[in-house]
């Protein structure tokens, strides 16, 4: 497989984008606006620096990985030659449907269909399509580029040859594979958005502030980043509709989000992306600081 397309080039498809493209694929990067294309094209090429300062690649390098990168806004026009596709949208189930649906009538019929999906059945998105034996999850971690973690997901209809053509493909690309069953929120995000949770849960009991509870975990767990910022690099919004998908799928309170986040995503407080979530990023340079600190490429 050399032809892939990556549909939305926000962080999670633009990281996609940027790792097969580097890896020597084809890529077709498609969002539904030119703007969205061309930041997510700009993303790459600052990411892509950062390695360079690192001398971990040239300027042909560079050139050759966004040459390797065509955009487009619309899917008809880009999967016509796919060989996979692979769907990085917002953790939105109804969204996911009706991409999935689209991603079915309009790609060849040995073309494989995934999900970068954080927490949706692989299984219930398969079952709009005319090829669920073709669907399959691959939930990359983000930063992209850097993190070597894909959970391979398999629904209850992928096929052996799907899940090895895909298992095989993400070795090529750097990356670990580890295979995994169709469960809400994966083993990923089964075992930390319920850490996120309950660290939002001290903090709602008043049992300590935000940065003392982060420096708690960072000093004591030895983890590179508190749980209340993660939750706003992830986005407080998806933290909020994974938690959603696990409450729903397991009916277990202790998936159920906290009213703190609630209240947080309803009044747009979703972290760096909005420039406020448990931290104040509302300085662009302290967001970049955060990414920064966190992406070392």
């Amino acid at each position: 497989m050399k032809n892939i397309v990556v549909i939305g080039a926000g962080t999670m498809g633009n990281g996609i984008a940027h790792t097969f493209a580097q890896t020597g694929f084809k890529v077709n990067l498609v969002d539904v606006s030119e703007e969205a294309l061309q930041k997510g094209i700009s993303t790459i090429s600052k990411n892509l620096d950062r390695i360079i300062s690192k001398g971990n690649l040239t300027e042909e390098q560079k050139a050759e990985t966004i040459g390797n990168i065509t955009t487009y806004t619309q899917l008809s026009d880009a999967c016509s030659e796919a060989q996979l596709i692979v769907e990085a949208a917002t953790e939105n189930l109804d969204l996911k449907l009706k991409i999935f649906k689209q991603m079915d009538e309009l790609a060849p019929e040995n073309c494989i269909l995934a999900t970068n999906t954080s927490s949706i059945s692989i299984t219930k998105i398969a079952s709009v399509t005319q090829r669920p034996e073709k669907v399959i999850g691959m939930h990359f971690m983000n930063p992209v580029p850097m993190m070597r973690l894909v959970e391979i997901i398999k629904g209850y209809s992928t096929s052996k040859e799907t899940f090895d053509a895909i298992f095989e493909m993400s070795k090529t690309l750097g990356k670990t594979p580890v295979e995994v069953n169709d469960y809400p929120g994966f083993v990923a995000n089964r075992i930390l958005m319920p850490m996120i949770n309950e660290a939002i849960e001290t903090l709602y009991n008043g049992v300590a502030g935000v940065e003392e509870i982060d420096t708690v975990m960072k000093l004591g767990m030895a983890h590179p980043m508190g749980p209340l910022q993660l939750a706003d690099f992830i986005g407080l919004d998806v933290c909020l509709a994974i938690l959603n998908v696990m409450y729903d799928g397991f009916k277990n309170p202790k998936y159920a989000p906290n009213p703190l986040l609630v209240n947080m995503v309803t009044a747009g407080k979703l972290g760096v992306k909005s420039g406020e979530g448990f931290y104040d990023y509302s300085e662009s340079k302290k967001a970049e600081k955060v990414a920064e600190r966190f992406i070392k490429f």
